[in-house]
């Protein structure tokens, strides 16, 4: 069979899998809705007006002043771990403000897909200094595992000092059941994708040979610590943030629910739904005394990615200028 008589199978393929992403957010939104009518019923209100007047509450003077700072600080600590990884991985020699257009350009893509967005990195990567595409991919695929894990560990140590809030949050779901296998499955793994990159495991395999890989070869223990740390300040950053926003809301959480909770919430951002459905479904089964909060965090969301995409056009006439225009 030919790469052109697998065109068909795939688009359809791409096809039912968006349908199927659609339904799922639909229900998501359509359980969200549920939780808020039942709330407005019982102050005798409407859906619609209970809704305007949690955000007409909201001090958003105070909100923007919170937003704006950490949308600007995200973006420096986010560039920063992308500048370690590339210079560790791909560049010695790239410098940090080479990376700070090409890392803020890629917020406006990822407007439209994250995805997408990773992919100006790797442009600019062959681009100006001859990397090779997967090469290249290969270090934000890296990030994308420590993200990953980053969000496992905060929420893992939010879990363990905070146990109590998440037992208590579990009116809907067996939070504490399903947390700890997820963590058990995550921390089991790591060490046998250490062992398996670094050739001790599985010697003979040729898989890990791939281009796609590359950074994952070089990695060692040290390096996915310091890439954790260097990310960590934009978690506990968003975790403050959160907190005090929701305070604006007139929504009473405390810290140790956010560290708790929020990390799980991110990694339910990360499903492939539209507009986050995943997430904001989340919020609502983790604070049930408060079903607004799902429509808080499309707020929230949808600010911080416009905010950044704003970056980035700041930034896109010195992006243009490192990716097409030449070096000599």
């Amino acid at each position: 069979m030919t790469e052109a008589d697998n065109q068909p199978s795939r688009s359809n393929n791409s096809i039912v899998f968006r349908m199927v992403t659609w339904l799922l957010a639909m229900g998501c939104f359509y359980l969200v809705y549920g939780r808020i009518e039942a709330a407005a019923l019982r102050d005798g209100l409407t859906a619609f007006q209970y809704m305007v007047k949690f955000f007409i509450g909201a001090d958003w003077f105070l909100w923007l002043a919170l937003m704006i700072p950490y949308s600007i600080f995200f973006f420096l600590v986010d560039s920063h771990a992308t500048w370690r990884v590339i210079k560790w991985f791909n560049v010695s020699e790239i410098r940090f403000v080479n990376v700070l257009p090409i890392r803020a350009s890629a917020y406006i893509l990822s407007l439209v897909n994250e995805q997408v967005g990773k992919g100006a990195m790797t442009l600019y990567l062959l681009k100006r200094h001859n990397v090779p595409g997967w090469q290249a991919l290969s270090s934000m695929i890296i990030l994308g595992i420590v993200e990953i894990y980053q969000l496992l560990l905060f929420s893992f140590i939010g879990v363990v000092i905070y146990f109590d809030l998440v037992v208590e949050a579990s009116t809907t779901l067996p939070l504490p059941q399903i947390l700890l296998t997820v963590y058990t499955l995550a921390f089991i793994y790591f060490p046998i994708h250490l062992l398996y990159f670094n050739g001790t495991l599985l010697p003979k395999s040729t898989l890990r040979d791939k281009p796609i890989l590359h950074a994952l070869r070089q990695a060692r223990l040290k390096d996915y610590a310091l890439i954790v740390l260097f990310k960590a300040p934009n978690l506990i950053g968003a975790v403050i943030v959160y907190t005090l926003a929701l305070d604006l809301f007139s929504v009473e959480v405390s810290f140790g629910q956010m560290l708790a909770f929020l990390p799980v919430i991110f990694l339910a951002a990360a499903l492939p739904l539209p507009f986050h459905a995943g997430a904001l479904l989340l919020w609502t089964v983790l604070f049930p005394q408060y079903p607004e909060v799902g429509a808080f965090s499309l707020v929230m969301h949808t600010f911080f990615v416009i905010f950044n995409a704003v970056i980035g056009v700041v930034f896109l006439p010195k992006a243009n200028k490192e990716l097409f225009v030449d070096s000599a």
